[in-house]
């Protein structure tokens, strides 16, 4: 699958607020390396109140690093999802420790 990297520190607008892309990681794991996007979002006008949060988007295992671009001219990588769970728990617990990073999403 495309992953197509957005510019770190750049906010990107939605609905209710927004969410910025802090730092891209590469964690190796098992001989492989994993992509994990590290950033903050913020709620800024919702029915339910406001606030922020640090996530962390997991898009999967590197096939190749920005190769290719977009028609935005955004670098794209191709990426495997992880599927396994237990990888998923081993890696999740990697971003946690190191990151200290609790909201984690897997691709």
């Amino acid at each position: 699958m495309e992953y197509v990297h957005l510019e770190v520190g750049e906010d990107v607008h939605g609905l209710a607020g927004y969410y910025t892309p802090l730092k891209e990681l590469r964690l190796p794991y098992n001989g492989r390396e994993v992509l994990c996007v590290v950033g903050m979002s913020c709620v800024e006008s919702a029915c339910c109140g406001g606030g922020t949060c640090g996530y962390a988007n997991v898009p999967g295992y590197i096939l190749k690093w920005k190769e290719s671009k977009n028609e935005s001219g955004l670098p794209v990588s191709q990426v495997e999802p992880v599927t396994d769970d237990a990888v998923k728990r081993e890696i999740a617990r990697t971003i946690k420790e190191t990151e200290n990073i609790y909201n984690i999403d897997f691709w």
